[in-house]
């Protein structure tokens, strides 16, 4: 059985907005989750994705947002 309060918090935890932080010399034209941002470092390195690259970068994007 799963507690009706459990499932509450996991739904509001959904709806919250992500954290904003404001980097002028580092976002250009638009909003980069920083899941994007880890993503685009790790390619530049030549780091391949795995199958769970795409589930932390979701997560991440969804923690914190870099905005200019």
């Amino acid at each position: 059985m799963t507690d009706n309060s459990e499932v509450g918090q996991s739904a509001d935890h959904d709806k919250r907005q992500p954290r904003r932080v404001r980097l002028p010399g580092f976002v250009f034209d638009e909003d980069i989750g920083l899941g994007d941002a880890i993503k685009r470092t790790t390619a530049h390195f030549g780091i391949r994705p795995c199958g769970g690259c795409d589930k932390r970068a979701a997560r991440l994007n969804r923690w914190m947002v870099f905005t200019r």
